[in-house]
């Protein structure tokens, strides 16, 4: 279930100076170049908070591990439709596993019950059905092409 340590992405990216809330950062440094990959998130309960994301190039630390995510950071809600977008533009074309997370409180986790059960909700691309713990690597998997590639995600709470 560590999974559910998607939440400090959004803390980390949100509490670091000068980064943009709707951007986040690069966690790899490589140097990336060519795409946009749009991920629209739906289906949370309120507008509080934000919506936090991450993008991996690989299964090596998915999803907890941002250290080896290729993108991660917070997006704001729009509170009209309790959803929001994240965007993050010069990705590489290529195959991406994709998750957010909806911070309520911004308390910059996924804040969890007694026996591990996220209180606020979470979601992959795909919208793959979920059981105890995380998607698998390949189940969130993405193709991202340029110019754009617009996905949507769907927030589940337990």
């Amino acid at each position: 279930m560590r999974f559910f340590r998607l939440a400090v992405v959004a803390a980390i990216a949100w509490l670091r100076p000068g980064l943009p809330p709707a951007q986040g950062h690069a966690a790899n440094p490589e140097r990336a170049s060519g795409c946009t990959l749009r991920i629209h998130v739906d289906g949370l309960r309120n507008a509080k908070g934000n919506i936090g994301t991450v993008v991996f190039k690989s299964a090596a630390g998915w999803p907890e591990d941002t250290k080896k995510a290729f993108r991660v950071g917070p997006a704001p809600i729009d509170s009209t439709r309790r959803g929001g977008i994240a965007e993050w533009s010069n990705l590489p074309p290529g195959d991406y596993g994709v998750a957010a997370i909806h911070d309520e409180n911004s308390n910059a986790r996924l804040d969890k019950n007694l026996l591990g059960i996220p209180r606020e909700g979470f979601g992959f691309a795909n919208n793959p059905h979920v059981g105890w713990g995380p998607a698998p690597f390949k189940a969130a998997l993405v193709h991202v092409g340029c110019p754009e590639t617009d996905i949507a995600i769907h927030i589940q709470y337990r």
